[in-house]
């Protein structure tokens, strides 16, 4: 039996909190496989756009890697820094 939504979407944020443990994270599933993500973190202060969602991907990469991964794609990946 495979994970569920909300087991998955915990081990996504999970994975963003263990790189970035400050970080405000919200994880949406619109379709199956498929993820909205958005990140808030003082760690991306001073990071080109990129470089902040290679943080998140890297904290991720695991989730997505192989065929039975239960992370296809991320349709969305928003982040932000802290006001």
């Amino acid at each position: 039996m495979g994970l569920g939504i909300a087991d998955i979407n915990m081990q996504i944020e999970a994975a963003i909190l263990g790189a970035l443990p400050d970080a405000k994270v919200i994880v949406d599933q619109p379709s199956g496989g498929h993820f909205t993500i958005e990140v808030e973190s003082k760690e991306f202060a001073g990071k080109s756009l990129l470089a902040k969602q290679r943080l998140v991907y890297s904290a991720i990469k695991g989730l997505m890697a192989g065929d039975r991964a239960p992370v296809h794609a991320v349709d969305k990946l928003i982040t932000k820094i802290p006001e």
